[in-house]
């Protein structure tokens, strides 16, 4: 057993949440880079250079790449082997991101009511999901999450029938409808099975792995290429101004379903991207 003290979990979220709004990760400024080297409109890639150099900008001044900071989306891989001490993990994880957006000086999105509207004041509480892995380190992955993109991010249940033509052209609908609002090159992330919630836990948790990595499921690797190129294909481009570069990837995870069932939901991401992660 190993012992893991909330002040150390507060002190990573702390500076996960700074950092992951100062300094876009080196998957998103690589995608960047192979987008001006293939992207044929002129205004697409003047914007995708402006993106570049506000990234730049962000990272030497140490100020927000966007002015909407978003809402913290925390997965959570917990040791079974590892014991929390000096209190709760989700106390911790959210004392770390009001402490992050506070003195950070990030923009607090959080409204404690989706009714009274009314702002929390330091962007808490985080959305927590935890799994429980062998092991005794944990591993803390955080995505700020901004709000027109995640505005834009769907959910459907298909049947069994519909097989992957079905999922393919509603994931390509997805981008459609989503179109300049969710502020292109996009990244999608695709939860495909499991029931209804975990779907959509999957899309989340797909965002994660590297931009330009494989998929280590070979079919899901075909699937993720195509449904790019078709994506690509729709010429709404860098901010919606047109060209070839209207998203950066497509990430899919799946998961066992029931027989009547074919899930899917798509989480839609900004040209931001914003994610890091530490293993404490």
């Amino acid at each position: 057993m190993r012992d893991i003290h909330t002040s150390a979990i507060t002190d990573a979220v702390k500076k996960l949440c700074m950092d992951a709004n100062w300094y876009l990760e080196p998957d998103m400024l690589q995608a960047f880079d192979r987008a001006l080297q293939t992207e044929r409109s002129a205004a697409g890639k003047q914007v995708l250079q402006i993106l570049k150099d506000n990234a730049a900008m962000a990272r030497e001044r140490r100020i927000p790449y966007c002015q909407d900071t978003g809402m913290v989306v925390c997965f959570v891989e917990l040791g079974q082997d590892v014991h929390i001490t000096g209190g709760a993990l989700y106390d911790a994880i959210n004392e770390g991101v009001g402490q992050g957006y506070t003195e950070g000086y990030l923009r607090a999105s959080v409204a404690r009511s989706p009714f009274d509207r009314v702002n929390t004041g330091n962007n808490t509480p985080a959305v927590i999901h935890v799994d429980v892995v062998p092991g005794a380190e944990l591993k803390i992955m955080i995505m700020t999450k901004g709000g027109g993109c995640e505005n834009r991010s769907k959910y459907k249940m298909l049947t069994p029938a519909d097989g992957i033509p079905g999922v393919k052209d509603w994931v390509i609908e997805c981008v459609k409808m989503a179109g300049p609002d969710a502020c292109p090159p996009l990244v999608l992330g695709v939860g495909i099975g499991g029931t209804f919630e975990k779907s959509a836990i999957l899309s989340k948790k797909a965002l994660f792995r590297p931009l330009g990595s494989p998929n280590p499921d070979p079919q899901l690797d075909v699937l993720e290429k195509e449904l790019l190129d078709k994506a690509n294909r729709l010429g709404i481009g860098p901010q919606g101004y047109g060209g070839d570069t209207t998203a950066f990837g497509i990430h899919i995870l799946t998961y066992p379903c029931h027989i009547t069932s074919l899930p899917v939901a798509v989480t839609i991401e900004c040209h931001a991207h914003r994610h890091k992660e530490v293993t404490l």
